[in-house]
């Protein structure tokens, strides 16, 4: 007899079911509460997104994975709450990131690290507003970013 949790589902009970449903969960791929989104998986509540897995709550994203509640990002892995970001990984509460890695709070920053609440940066480097999109047109130029 297996160990009860007080309300006569046993432990055993208890972990046969959470599997299965986990089971379930990882056989539907199927976009719950979505619209208009085209080759996404997994993802829930997003809209008007494509080729995105495991994204919650996004909108007209493109390739990004695990993100959650950002918009217009594209090839973006594990962001939450960013925009128009591009490349980023783990990035928390920004906008217009290109290739930046765990920065939250920031804007208009390329190619940056572990930043926060930082604007118009390159590889974590300070620049004014001119010269940063000056900087960044010939960057993206030539890693064909354009």
């Amino acid at each position: 007899m297996g160990t009860g949790t007080g309300d006569g589902l046993t432990i055993e009970e208890f972990e046969r079911r959470l599997v299965e449903l986990e089971r379930q969960s990882r056989a539907e791929t199927a976009n719950q509460g979505s619209l208009g989104s085209e080759r996404c998986q997994f993802c829930k509540s997003c809209m008007f997104c494509s080729d995105c897995e495991h994204c919650f709550r996004c909108n007209y994203c493109e390739h990004c994975r695990d993100c959650s509640q950002c918009t217009r990002c594209r090839q973006c892995e594990s962001c939450h709450s960013c925009a128009y970001c591009d490349g980023s990984a783990r990035c928390i509460g920004s906008a217009f990131l290109v290739r930046c890695t765990d920065c939250s709070e920031c804007t208009y920053c390329f190619g940056c690290v572990g930043l926060t609440r930082k604007d118009f940066h390159i590889l974590n480097e300070p620049y004014d507003r001119a010269t940063y999109f000056r900087l960044i047109e010939g960057l993206k130029r030539a890693l064909g970013l354009s």
